[in-house]
């Protein structure tokens, strides 16, 4: 299921059927990739259908941000802090790749989104993009390794909110 997200309230919902056997297969790909299934089957769309729209890419970044964003709220509230800190993680590396796709580019890999928050820093003069950043990258090692209290995950969340503030204020959409 792929809920489509605008404003913050879902808009539609598809649903994706597959055998079993692919599933697996996806969700491998995706975890190998550092990705969540719904970015790697819209990366797929995209590439296969090729748009040639930088805006409609950054777009769907935007929108997978949201929708994760939401998602990690929902499981705070759960105190569901493994699940959120990957929520949040997810929601942190789309607003990277909206700004990223905006300008043309495809970030493929931890090493292409961390170069890439260093280049966002030097350009808007802010510190706090990379410290910001590096509260995402600890929700998502403790998606893996459930080290972090429960104070931080939080905590961290609220950096995340802050780091897509910033970044949504430099997109041009």
């Amino acid at each position: 299921m792929f809920d489509l997200v605008d404003g913050g309230r879902i808009v539609a919902t598809i649903t994706f059927e597959v055998p079993e056997k692919l599933l697996v297969i996806l969700k491998e790909r995706a975890k190998s990739e550092g990705k969540i299934i719904e970015e790697l089957i819209s990366e797929a769309v995209l590439k296969y259908y090729d748009p040639g729209d930088p805006g409609l890419k950054a777009e769907i970044y935007l929108k997978l941000c949201q929708k994760y964003l939401m998602e990690g709220e929902k499981l705070l509230k759960e105190k569901d802090y493994v699940q959120a800190s990957e929520k949040f993680w997810g929601s942190a590396t789309q607003i990277v790749k909206a700004i990223a796709a905006e300008r043309g580019l495809e970030l493929r890999s931890h090493d292409e989104l961390h170069s890439f928050i260093l280049k966002l820093e030097k350009e808007a003069g802010n510190p706090d993009i990379r410290r910001l950043w590096q509260s995402a990258g600890m929700l998502h090692q403790n998606f893996y390794e459930n080290w972090l209290p429960p104070e931080m995950v939080e905590e961290n969340a609220e950096d995340v909110k802050k780091l897509i503030n910033i970044i949504k204020n430099m997109l041009k959409l």
